[in-house]
Parts: C-alpha cells; sequence; structure tokens
C-alpha cells in the first residue's frame, strides 16, 4: 500500500471517531433529557461535564447571539442547534477590525 492510501485510512479513522463520539454525545444528551420529568426537560445545557448541547429549534436571536456577537466575550461558544462549540464569527470579525485599525 502507497504512503498516499495509508494517510487517506488514517484521516478516515479520525473522521469516524470523531463522527461516533458526536453521535454519542448526542445521544447521552437526549437520553438526559428523557429521564427529567415532561415538565423540567430544557433541552438544553451541558453533557459529559463540559460539552453543551443545544436540542431546541433554533431561533434567529439565538443564531445572532451565538454567531454573530461582536460585542460577546468569548469567541467560542454553544452551537445553535447539536453538540459541541461554535466560532462566534461576529467576534473574528471585531477582532480583526480592531487588530488592522491598529495599524
Amino acid at each position: 500500500m502507497t504512503t498516499r492510501g495509508k494517510d487517506r485510512r488514517r484521516k478516515g479513522g479520525v473522521k469516524d471517531v470523531i463522527r461516533v463520539v458526536g453521535a454519542a454525545l448526542v445521544v447521552a444528551a437526549v437520553v438526559k433529557e428523557l429521564r427529567k420529568p415532561g415538565d423540567e426537560r430544557t433541552w438544553h445545557g451541558v453533557v459529559a461535564g463540559f460539552v453543551p448541547y443545544e436540542l431546541r429549534p433554533p431561533t434567529p436571536s439565538r443564531f445572532r447571539e451565538r454567531m454573530w456577537d461582536p460585542e460577546a466575550e468569548h469567541l467560542v461558544g454553544p452551537r445553535v442547534f447539536g453538540v459541541g462549540w461554535t466560532i462566534n464569527l461576529g467576534r473574528v470579525y471585531a477582532l480583526v477590525r480592531r487588530r488592522l485599525a491598529q495599524g
């Protein structure tokens, strides 16, 4: 087998592991919510001790808050929908603008 073929297999293996871990976290988040009484289910929180999840339908205000908030303190935050984190592109834009303005 060529080196290129081994590299492809290795990359596919890492991607497969990431997919399995992601799916397991989604299942864990759903199970966590379903174990709560119906009136206590929020469909958002933390799973595995530190991974945020957001299983409520996305809203425009949540999208803006998490994806485009130039004034936010953090560059990375919970996803608009799903499990894990997302980059606040508004914060990235603000930081790049500030850096360019400084010269």
